[in-house]
């Protein structure tokens, strides 16, 4: 039996879970923890639990967008979620089609979020990096009937992008597309109010529906049911096509709902600043998610980065809280040292993407002041599968991803798929409400990443102590294998970090044909500071082990990154291997 609990309910029983006490559990001998909880998951859906918050709040600020002085309260954001939601309907959109969004971060990207969820539309988040075929590909994959897109964005011209897949737009009449490259889509609308040949405006379809449909909106609402697909979001695709990774309301709304309980969301009226893109998970659940469930204010500095802009509406805003990767904090940390700027009202912080080294974490504190919890998962686990709590002692804090969240189980295994012991190095797996329901059209994929017992292999090497904290070590496919000796990226990343003139490092494994791989290390310097090779392998002597001294040491003032500002270790292997003729 199902069981409502309405969301005022389900915060309540959260306030109770947000802070564990050594004492409440036995150690672990095997490397198995489970979150346990005091409450039962939730069973709303999107625009529900959306409805029950603009209800509580409605005259709260609930959205920022600084760059173009934008600003919304609950009151108003559901009203143009609603609007939105009834122009789709208008167009003939209906419940289980897919609908992409392609584009930076804006207020029509967060209405278009919950408009789709309000009636039951499968929201497909497409990167705003992609280039044509990238985009063609996830759209065709996945069978996009509609697609809402920006003009442009840095360098991208997305409409352009659009007429080369789909050239029949010029000739066509709105929502009258039949594209023979791209079968499915019939509809595109632009954000902006410039009108493109055969597209919708946005602001259009906002103004599409009447009385009728925005009473089918409102009718949608109890026919939606918690485990329907809710959105489709694409993993990176370094290895391959990129697949889309397919999540229910019940993933979602339960993991921001819990993220929000750990950093003590429950507690207060915090103003976040999120740095991270929409698109991504992080940014879409732990952001404009808990936003929804908790009624905190989301505020965007910029529509894509600029940690300029991040620290000028850290004070400008008097933001409470502040979202990002270990990149963007690293680059928001220099400019504010270079500025002596101070945070008087940051006191949270929430860093997650990518690992996190024990350095920069000692950096953020004290350059922000704040108190940072690292969170730890994946796309295909809604994403956060553990996360620190407040009152974890500072060891604990800078050295681990913390505990698993409530209602959601981790392990580490060995290659036979048994559980190790704790302190022993494994695969992290994980299983729960939050796993996805699979990749879209990909049986066998699907199949790969979620064993029959239901547990997802997230290709991490972790470790568990007798507590059910996980360290990650790193990557099972970026291990480095020197001679036979295990070489972990990040251990090497968090030594090289205590060096007092880097700014940045990310380490590398280099073929080679003597030892199978050698270790590299790109390093970016701090500013108005030098380093040579023969620093580094100095430093590192009688400090780490020989085989794990960097052979091969780049200077660079950047790394390839992605829009969520994650490094691209298979890039730099691949450049650095053809500098090198390796």
């Amino acid at each position: 039996t199902l069981y409502h609990y309405p969301l005022t309910h389900t915060r309540n029983a959260l306030k109770s879970n947000n802070i564990e006490l050594p004492t409440q559990r036995a150690k672990l001998v095997n490397s198995y923890y489970h979150g346990t909880s005091p409450f039962p998951l939730s069973d709303l859906t999107l625009g529900k639990a959306l409805q029950q918050t603009v209800e509580k709040y409605p005259d709260r600020e609930c959205l920022v967008f600084c760059e173009n002085d934008q600003r919304l309260t609950f009151s108003e954001f559901m009203i143009e979620v609603d609007k939105l939601a009834a122009g789709l309907l208008k167009l003939g959109l209906k419940q289980g089609d897919r609908i992409g969004i392609w584009g930076p971060s804006t207020r029509d990207w967060v209405v278009t979020q919950f408009a789709t969820g309000r009636i039951g539309l499968i929201l497909v988040n497409v990167n705003p990096a992609y280039q044509t075929s990238e985009m063609e590909y996830a759209l065709r994959k996945v069978g996009c009937k509609a697609i809402i897109s920006d003009v442009t964005y840095k360098t991208q011209n997305y409409y352009d992008m659009i007429r080369e897949t789909s050239p029949e737009i010029d000739f066509c009449q709105e929502g009258q597309l039949k594209s023979h490259r791209s079968s499915c889509l019939e509809n595109f609308i632009m954000m902006g109010e410039k009108h493109f040949p055969g597209t919708y405006r946005f602001s259009d379809v906002m103004n599409a529906g009447g009385p009728k449909e925005i009473a089918q909106v409102h009718n949608c609402q109890s026919s939606l049911q918690m485990d329907d697909p809710i959105n489709i979001q694409f993993t990176s695709g370094t290895t391959g096509h990129p697949k889309g990774a397919t999540l229910t309301h019940h993933n979602i709304i339960n993991n921001a709902l819990l993220i929000g309980n750990r950093i003590g969301f429950d507690d207060d009226h915090d103003r976040v600043l999120c740095q991270v893109p929409l698109y991504h998970c992080f940014g879409m659940v732990a952001g404009t998610l808990c936003m929804a469930v908790y009624g905190q204010t989301m505020v965007f500095a910029v529509a894509g980065y600029d940690p300029a802009a991040s620290v000028r509406t850290l004070i400008a805003e008097n933001c409470t809280t502040i979202f990002g990767t270990p990149t963007m904090y690293i680059d928001v940390c220099s400019h504010a040292e270079s500025i002596n700027a101070k945070f008087t009202g940051l006191t949270k912080g929430v860093m997650a993407g990518s690992p996190c080294p024990i350095e920069v974490i000692h950096r953020v504190d004290r350059v922000l002041g704040t108190k940072v919890q690292v969170a730890y998962g994946s796309t295909e686990t809604s994403p956060v599968t553990c996360f620190m709590f407040r009152n974890d002692p500072d060891e604990k804090r800078t050295t681990t991803v913390g505990k698993a969240l409530a209602n959601t189980e981790n392990r580490i295994v060995d290659v036979a798929g048994k559980i190790v012991p704790v302190n022993t190095a494994g695969e992290v797996q994980s299983r729960g409400y939050c796993v996805m329901v699979g990749y879209w059209n990909d049986k066998e994929k699907t199949a790969e990443a979620i064993d029959d017992q239901g547990w997802y292999h997230t290709g991490d090497i972790g470790e568990m102590d007798e507590e059910g904290y996980v360290r990650v070590i790193g990557r099972i496919k970026d291990m480095i294998i020197r001679g036979g000796e295990n070489v972990y990226p990040t251990e090497v990343e968090d030594f090289l970090h205590t060096h007092p003139k880097i700014d940045d490092v990310q380490v590398i494994g280099l073929p080679d044909k003597r030892l199978g791989e050698e270790v590299a290390a790109w390093i970016r310097v701090k500013e108005g500071e030098k380093l040579t090779e023969k620093e580094i392998k100095e430093y590192c002597k009688g400090k780490i082990s020989h085989f794990k001294i960097p052979k091969y040491i780049k200077f660079v003032t950047d790394f390839p990154i992605t829009v969520t500002r994650k490094v691209q270790k298979f890039k730099m292997r691949e450049e650095h291997s053809k500098e090198l003729g390796l």
